[in-house]
């Protein structure tokens, strides 16, 4: 019997840490947001996780529609008659303000983390000084490739292919932790596998959303790693550091 397919990630921070990363990318003034191409590329990413179907999709389509309502705003001709009134800018002007203070507190938020990173290597925590408590899954943080950069990515792979819609083929209940073990098994032979690899054998939107999160959970917990020589380009998944082949055995005579 077959249910709706939906999935709760955390890891996905929210829409101002999306509109962070566009700015970053871009190398953009945050004070004079170029609206147009902001608002393209949100929009892009958004496809992207309506088909992951997030349980917080909802925010980022608010977000979404704000800077379509910014934009369109922008592409109004001023009236000739009354050249000194302007367009309202409260709405532009709250969201810069927004994300300028999350700007601040997540650079703040990475200092601590790198300083705790140094602390840790000077000072190495006692066995009786560990938390006895798990770590929160969604805090753990994807390093080299920005998670942001993997979604890019799938946007990609998703322009180049027809997804086929559920209702027209077998809905496949295939778990995670079997996408999980496939793939960490041919990147542990590959050594380096192109992330768009893993996605050429199917278009089927269940299949694409379990291999993805398969992936992200390789490289949040298993160690697995993840590399982007040129931006925009491909993404390389690779096997833990501390991971060793085995040896190749002789055979016996």
């Amino acid at each position: 019997m077959s249910t709706a397919y939906r999935v709760e990630l955390d890891i996905f921070c929210g829409p101002l840490d999306l509109l962070l990363y566009l700015v970053r990318r871009n190398e953009l003034d945050i004070l004079h947001l170029p609206l147009a191409s902001v608002t393209a590329q949100f929009v892009e990413y958004l496809e992207v996780l309506e088909l992951i179907d997030l349980d917080l999709v909802g925010d980022f389509v608010v977000l979404a529609s704000t800077l379509i309502e910014l934009k369109s705003r922008l592409l109004l001709p001023q009236p000739k008659q009354q050249p000194e009134v302007e367009l309202p800018e409260d709405s532009h002007g709250e969201l810069i303000r927004q994300l300028l203070e999350y700007k601040k507190f997540k650079d703040a938020a990475q200092a601590l983390e790198e300083r705790a990173a140094r602390w840790q290597e000077r000072y190495p925590r006692l066995s009786d000084d560990r938390p006895r408590k798990g770590n929160d899954p969604s805090a753990d943080k994807i390093k080299e490739v920005e998670l942001w950069d993997l979604v890019s990515a799938l946007s990609r792979v998703l322009r180049k292919k027809v997804i086929e819609k559920e209702g027209r083929i077998r809905y496949d209940d295939t778990p995670i932790s079997v996408y999980i073990d496939r793939i960490a098994l041919r990147v542990r032979q590959e050594r380096r596998v192109a992330f768009s690899s893993f996605f050429e054998a199917t278009n089927e939107r269940s299949r694409i959303v379990g291999v993805f999160l398969a992936i992200l959970e390789l490289l949040r917990h298993h160690g697995y790693r993840a590399e982007q020589p040129i931006d925009y380009g491909e993404i390389w998944i690779m096997p833990p550091l501390n991971w060793t082949a085995p040896l190749c055995l002789a055979p016996s005579k």
